[in-house]
């Protein structure tokens, strides 16, 4: 299993945790993304991800829309000494349009995963068919862990119901259309701005790599 799937900090995460932790209780309020940037000599976009990362893992909490609002929820020493904890994440097979997201007619096991923060919202697992999505790392039979929820935003990596087969693509938004597009070239964006057959189940949160 991959760091990012479960609680524990990489080094560079911890970096960012500490300069947070260090920068708020120094002034007060925490920093701008820009200003734990400068502070870590690294660019802002590193941090940005770094950030989301810490977020997803359940050390902080931030308010989307507003500067200065993070919540420092956990400390590098409680990454250290943390005991480790298991969440079953039950994993989807066939998904029929029409059919309730956690029939049992749908449930195929579950995932035992380590150190992962559930957050808001109810998590299920699919395993993905196909190297549509090899560019950004979701490869042929690796799972992906979707957070349930019926809307994404633009960019999102998504997990979609088109007919009665789930998808995994990255959701593409303007002011007119909508569409599904691979991380692939090889493959073309599949426009679904007016098929009644599209919904999206959730938005993707990790992914787990198969056991060797």
């Amino acid at each position: 299993m991959s760091d990012h799937v479960n609680g524990k900090l990489t080094r560079g995460q911890k970096r960012v945790l500490e300069a947070l932790v260090h920068f708020s209780q120094s002034h007060g309020y925490p920093p701008s993304t820009r200003e734990l940037a400068k502070l870590l000599g690294v660019k802002a976009p590193s941090v940005h991800e770094q950030l989301g990362k810490l977020e997803e893992k359940g050390y902080i909490r931030r308010q989307k829309n507003k500067a200065r609002t993070i919540d420092i929820l956990r400390s590098v020493a409680e990454s250290d000494a943390a005991p480790e904890r298991q969440l079953a994440v039950p994993i989807l097979g066939s998904i029929a349009a029409g059919a309730p997201l956690f029939a049992e007619e749908n449930l195929n096991g579950h995932l035992e995963l380590s150190h992962i923060a559930p957050g808001r919202g109810r998590l299920f697992a699919l395993r993905v068919r196909g190297d549509s999505m090899i560019d950004c790392g979701i490869e042929d039979r690796d799972f992906v862990i979707v957070r349930q929820q019926p809307v994404a935003e633009r960019g999102d990596i998504v997990a979609a119901l088109l007919g009665d087969e789930a998808t995994v693509k990255r959701l593409r938004i303007s002011p007119d259309s909508v569409f599904l597009v691979p991380e692939n070239s090889r493959y073309n964006p599949i426009d679904v701005t007016a098929r009644e057959d599209f919904r999206i189940l959730g938005k993707v949160i990790h992914t787990v790599k198969p056991a060797t």
